[in-house]
């Protein structure tokens, strides 16, 4: 009687990994103004390098007065992915060794790729630009900030307006060596109040694309009660903040254009890298 044949095993994916693989620890990123540890992650044969953030390593924040910044950044994967661009990396919630945090595949940046943002001494930004607005450079000049007219970008922006992202900064965008452009550090998001401080100001006002008022309507269906990703994010955030994402995505697609500025407190991150 001949042999079974051998099945390989399934690779796991990157999640899978993240979950179930053991956490090492290899050292710590001490410019995050939170514990950010930089580990690897490892189940049989397959490890990756990852980011781990433990809960207990969070400063809390006033005006973020529930939930967790670990929390946060696994709504923010969960709704990249629920609306088909996969713009943040593959990023769980689980046990470490310093207790629960947030567990994020790292990602390898691409080398010479910084053509996304830009100050210029031009009135007007240049083809292939968007204006963001004009920045102080010392000696009393100012310096228009400038983004790439960037589909990549574009598709971001119109994330941070869904999540309600209180902080993306120029150092949040990871262009990879495949082309992918990723944002990173979510914990700042979905509060009910609107938090929008971002540098993609470049289309305010503009018409959304096509691929994103299809992209919005199908968040939208995923959002409704009982919904796939609804039900997701009720164990991360609260109802009201789930009720607050439902609200953006709405307002979204009824003035069909990317948001503005509102005025009533800076619209750019401090620091902006």
């Amino acid at each position: 009687m001949p042999a079974p044949e051998r099945i390989p095993p399934r690779s796991l994916t990157a999640t899978e990994l993240l979950t179930r693989g053991e956490l090492t620890v290899l050292g710590q990123i001490r410019e995050a103004s939170n514990a950010v540890l930089y580990c690897s992650v490892a189940y049989g044969d397959e490890s990756a390098e990852c980011v781990y953030k433990p809960v207990a390593g969070e400063r809390p924040l006033w005006d973020f007065p529930d939930g967790t910044l670990a929390q946060r950044e696994v709504a923010a994967y969960e709704v990249s992915r629920a609306i088909g661009w996969d713009l943040v990396p593959p990023t769980v919630l689980r046990d470490g060794p310093y207790g629960e945090g947030m567990v994020q595949l790292w990602i390898e940046t691409a080398e010479g790729d910084s053509g996304l943002l830009a100050l210029v001494e031009d009135e007007e930004p240049a083809e292939g630009w968007k204006a963001v607005g004009f920045a102080e450079v010392g000696e009393g000049r100012t310096a228009l900030l400038v983004h790439a007219d960037d589909e990549r970008l574009r598709r971001l922006a119109v994330l941070d307006a869904v999540i309600n992202n209180g902080d993306r900064k120029g150092g949040h965008l990871l262009p990879a060596p495949d082309g992918r452009l990723y944002g990173i550090d979510h914990g700042v998001t979905f509060n009910v109040d609107d938090k929008l401080r971002t540098l993609l100001w470049g289309w305010a006002g503009e018409p959304l694309t096509s691929e994103a008022v299809g992209a919005l309507k199908g968040l939208a269906e995923a959002l409704r009660p009982r919904g796939v990703l609804a039900v997701r994010l009720a164990s991360l955030i609260t109802e009201a903040e789930v009720g607050a994402v439902r609200s953006r995505v709405a307002a979204l697609l009824d003035s069909g254009v990317h948001p503005a500025p509102s005025g009533e407190w800076p619209a750019i991150p401090w620091p902006p890298v």
